[in-house]
């Protein structure tokens, strides 16, 4: 079975995630406009009609622009958490609520969708609630840590497990710290319940490489605290100097902010 995965836009101004087969697919979290959604789906040869849901993360803005317009005009089903459901229709950027597509998820219970074995598990963040994705397609297993200020041991368990791993990779610490960020919104950004660090990214999978992990994408890069060359340099080194080869050993990409990714196709 092929397996198609790519990134919509990865950043502040919103994250969506495309994860599917040849016949159906599904979205990771829907925080940019349904126009750019449904134009950057085409562009790939996939209809909406072929989503078979959407999971969402948390309840951030940049995370569920679009959710309203997917459930209810189109009836897709929006999974996720009880009190992320609750949130996502308390937000100010919920023109259209949710009712009829909501479906509640329960963390660390998988439920299967098609030939999709999901499961949602706890994330340290800011949201009223907040989850990554575990999804195993046959053989392959795919994750998903958007947006977290630590790595926990549960999100540790479902990283160690992960063939494909998406993976934020936030802010450079410097350019934080000498930016022009108010310093409340600095110190939110660098709690353990804010964003991953591209060195605390970078010391957790240098300790933490699996033979099995193929690939790595960096997600939800700040434009103002970090560059694309520079979290990819800094997990890199870490890597090479516990004698993983990017390149070689596991691929290493960041996924652009506010324009897709290539699409990656795995048989």
């Amino acid at each position: 079975m092929k397996i198609r995965f790519i990134s919509l836009a990865s950043g502040s101004s919103g994250n969506c995630y495309y994860l599917g087969t040849g016949k159906y697919g599904i979205l990771i979290d829907a925080g940019i406009g349904i126009r750019i959604i449904k134009k950057s789906l085409k562009e790939i040869n996939v209809s909406l009609e072929s989503i078979r849901a959407v999971f969402v993360t948390h309840d951030h803005a940049d995370h569920i622009k679009a959710v309203g317009h997917l459930g209810e005009k189109l009836n897709i089903p929006v999974y996720t958490t009880a009190r992320i459901h609750e949130g996502i229709n308390k937000s100010y950027c919920m023109t259209e609520k949710l009712s009829s597509s909501i479906r509640f998820l329960e963390k660390e219970q998988p439920m299967m969708l098609e030939d999709f074995n999901i499961e949602s598990f706890e994330v340290p963040h800011d949201g009223t609630d907040n989850v990554g994705y575990c999804i195993e397609i046959g053989e392959k297993v795919f994750s998903f840590l958007t947006d977290l200020g630590e790595i926990t041991p549960t999100a540790a368990r479902y990283i160690r497990k992960t063939n494909y791993l998406i993976i934020e990779a936030n802010y450079d610490e410097e350019m934080l710290k000498m930016g022009s960020y108010p310093q409340y919104l600095k110190e939110r950004i660098s709690s353990n319940t804010g964003h991953m660090s591209n060195s605390d990214t970078a010391e957790f999978l240098a300790e933490n490489m699996t033979e099995h992990l193929k690939y790595i994408w960096l997600c939800h890069l700040s434009k103002d605290n970090n560059h694309p060359e520079l979290a990819l340099k800094t997990i890199e080194w870490k890597l090479k100097n516990k004698g993983v080869i990017v390149g070689k050993d596991v691929q290493l990409l960041a996924l652009k902010r506010s324009t897709p990714s290539e699409l990656y196709e795995f048989e």
